[in-house]
């Protein structure tokens, strides 16, 4: 159980310091990105050039992804509150919002294809009685 605990306070130090790290680059360049998505960048180049997933980051993962929705529904619970705003922009905001999951998806599978091994075969298909 140390061990485990270990790990995920390592991955947890892992993604601090790519969350930092995009937080320098976006600091330094002046763009206009938000820290979070130039650190996660950072580190799927750091995993694609790695060529594997890293333990630690994904024993720290694990635990987010549980908290997703509750980590996004700020962001959603926000959109209600600028709505008139985007009301002449409705096209533009479906457009995005379906390409940016289209892009999202196609990206997330193309990541799993890359990292996850390929050496396994599949387990056999078995019908219940």
């Amino acid at each position: 159980m140390a061990a485990l605990n270990t790990s995920v306070l390592r991955g947890f130090l892992w993604l601090c310091l790519f969350w930092l790290a995009g937080d320098l680059a976006t600091g330094i360049g002046q763009l206009p990105l938000s820290p979070g998505v130039v650190g996660l960048m950072l580190m799927t180049g750091f995993l694609l050039a790695r060529g594997r997933m890293h333990a630690d980051i994904a024993a720290a993962a694990q635990p987010l992804i549980m908290l997703l929705a509750m980590l996004i529904m700020p962001g959603v619970v926000g959109v209600f509150w600028v709505f008139d705003q985007l009301a002449g922009y409705w096209l533009a905001v479906g457009l995005a919002l379906t390409l940016g999951t289209l892009l999202s998806v196609a990206s997330t599978l193309w990541l799993m294809q890359r990292l996850l091994p390929q050496d396994t075969p599949p387990a056999p298909f078995r019908k219940t009685p």
